[in-house]
């Protein structure tokens, strides 16, 4: 069954491109395309979509403080942030807000179905330069460190986690299988007393964890 996707971007041509892209998957069905997201909130109970493209800057309400409103109600869905901006602030405040990915739109032609996959598969995918800052920011912390006993192994998949790695790629780099990688994540989840990948990150940059 193909995922269902909606997009909030207020550039027409850009918007219009996209559905055009994914109209041509069998694996996506964009169910609505719009130019602003005032009305995120009812757009997505209506649709209970799979996945959203989230633009930042848009008029009224930006995407990020969209992704918070979405998450008030809604944590299974997952949300990709398509934009121009990579500055710290702008990528932070959407990893904190509850984004599962963060996809520059320099990128599109070239990533975007990749990323939506890595997203529907539990993944955090990130444009190259922002994989880079957020790895940047986590070996050079500002939080104290918190000692929440995971194992050196556990570790090691949260940072790779953070990194924007999906569990295939997890498991590739540090050989072990797919389902080792779960059971690692599961523990991982429960000691950090989280309950989504998204979470975890987020502790794991706030306090310096990994």
């Amino acid at each position: 069954m193909a995922a269902k996707v909606l997009i909030y971007e207020d550039n027409p041509r850009l918007r219009e491109s996209m559905v055009s892209m994914l109209d041509l998957s069998d694996e996506f069905a964009v169910l609505g395309a719009f130019p602003d997201c005032k009305k995120a909130v009812e757009q997505v109970k209506e649709h209970n979509p799979d996945l959203i493209l989230m633009d930042i800057d848009m008029p009224d309400m930006n995407g990020i403080e969209a992704v918070k409103c979405i998450r008030k109600f809604n944590s299974e869905v997952q949300i990709l942030m398509i934009t121009i901006f990579d500055d710290n602030n702008h990528v932070f405040d959407a990893i904190y807000g509850g984004a599962n990915g963060y996809l520059l739109k320099k990128y599109i032609s070239s990533k975007l179905f990749q990323s939506m996959e890595e997203c529907l598969q539990g993944g955090a995918p990130m444009s190259p330069s922002i994989a880079r800052m957020v790895i940047g920011k986590l070996q050079h912390p500002q939080a104290p460190k918190t000692d929440y006993e995971l194992t050196d192994r556990e570790t090691e998949t949260l940072r790779s986690l953070a990194q924007g790695n999906s569990y295939k790629m997890i498991a590739s780099e540090l050989g072990i299988s797919i389902d080792t990688v779960r059971t690692h994540i599961k523990r991982i989840y429960e000691k950090l007393h989280v309950h989504s990948q998204t979470e975890a990150i987020v502790k794991a940059i706030r306090e310096n964890i990994v």
